[in-house]
């Protein structure tokens, strides 16, 4: 897990090129209000959007996510508690006023980019 990228990886990199190309600025790994140990891929500030950037593995995608067989009750949990974390921190940022969008890894990122800036 340690080889994973965390951040600029090659989907949020597209995501931002395909904004920029829109003329939209933003804002990359930011904390999100209230919640600083929290980031978010993309941000808007004076919109209030935080756009972030979802691996099919890691935030189970229903197309495209996988479990592996070895250990598989604690990669459930584990998987289980990410998702969890994603829409806890969703309902956190629409409590106060803010709107969250999520990307998968494998959606067009020129799409998602005119998704976001409309």
């Amino acid at each position: 897990m340690a080889r994973q990228r965390r951040r600029d990886t090659v989907p949020e990199i597209a995501l931002r090129r395909a904004l920029r190309q829109q003329g939209l600025g933003y804002r990359v790994e930011q904390p999100l209000p209230g919640m600083p140990r929290r980031r978010c891929d993309v941000m808007f500030v004076s919109a209030r959007i935080a756009v972030f950037v979802d691996g099919c593995f890691w935030h189970r995608c229903p197309d495209h996510g996988s479990l592996p067989t070895r250990n598989q009750e604690w990669w459930e949990a584990k998987l289980a508690k990410n998702v969890e974390r994603d829409r806890m921190t969703d309902r956190h940022l629409t409590n106060i006023g803010w709107q969250s969008a999520r990307v998968r890894v494998h959606a067009d990122m020129l799409e998602a980019a005119l998704g976001v800036a409309s």
